[in-house]
């Protein structure tokens, strides 16, 4: 499956990332390859809503997924929803796009538009709340058109931090940083879930495409934009805007 994005957030991001290009910070000891302590085998991103009945179970499975130092796991709250009696407090226009560009890009298979749904390593799709069929996509999807294959690191120093990606074969694709809220709490007041308190964790508040890697390694330095509450992560994934491919590798900041 892959995606799409009309809308960014940040755009100095853009704007400084292109300034630093490819040079590295004295305080970030990036000598050597990128190793990452714990290697990312899969990239999870949920698809959900407060106005959905089916969600919280979802959300629920996606916390503890999310633990795993291996997975890089990211909640998408989406807006369509909001006309059924409650207007989700965390949906973006962008996290909608990207969901209808999966199921555009794929629709000759079937895929449809969902929640909860669970879309992995930008290629397959699961029942987001379904723990074995997200587990059976995370398996089949390992290596299958370069996903996560790619190895990324991720370091603080100072006012921003250092994206390092290692040279390898499988691109062009773009480099994205994505901002993530770490965990909200949210009382909903009306619509399927009234009543209901529902925790959402690594919620996609912004999404920015930063670079280009061409198979070479690439060190982009990236200001912080965010908030004690807030985290990144970085992935890297072949295509472009309107037509992405396999998510090849992520990686993602302490925390999160």
């Amino acid at each position: 499956m892959t995606i799409s994005i009309k809308s960014f957030i940040l755009s100095p991001w853009l704007q400084l990332a292109a300034i630093a290009g490819s040079s590295c910070v004295l305080a970030a000891d990036l000598t050597g390859p990128p190793t990452p302590s714990s290697a990312v085998v899969s990239v999870i991103e949920l698809f959900t809503s407060q106005g959905c009945s089916s969600c919280p179970p979802a959300d629920k499975l996606l916390a503890q997924i999310a633990r795993r130092p291996d997975i890089v796991a990211v909640s998408f709250a989406v807006d369509y929803w909001d006309y059924i009696g409650w207007k989700d407090t965390l949906a973006l226009p962008l996290s909608s796009s990207r969901q209808r560009a999966y199921a555009a890009l794929q629709g000759g298979n079937g895929v449809r538009v969902y929640t909860p749904q669970a879309v992995i390593d930008g290629i397959a799709d699961a029942i987001g709340g379904d723990r074995q069929e997200v587990e059976e996509a995370i398996k089949s999807t390992k290596g299958v058109d370069g996903a996560a294959t790619l190895p990324l690191r991720l370091q603080d120093a100072d006012d921003h931090f250092v994206v390092d990606v290692a040279a390898g074969g499988g691109g062009p694709a773009g480099i994205y940083v994505l901002r993530v809220l770490r965990a909200r709490t949210v009382h909903i007041g009306h619509g399927e879930n009234a009543g209901r308190n529902v925790t959402y964790t690594n919620v996609v508040r912004a999404i920015n495409r930063i670079g280009e890697w061409t198979g070479s390694r690439v060190t982009l330095n990236v200001p912080k934009l965010i908030a004690e509450d807030e985290g990144y992560v970085v992935f890297v994934q072949r295509g472009d805007l309107d037509q992405p491919g396999a998510i090849l590798g992520a990686v993602k900041s302490a925390g999160l």
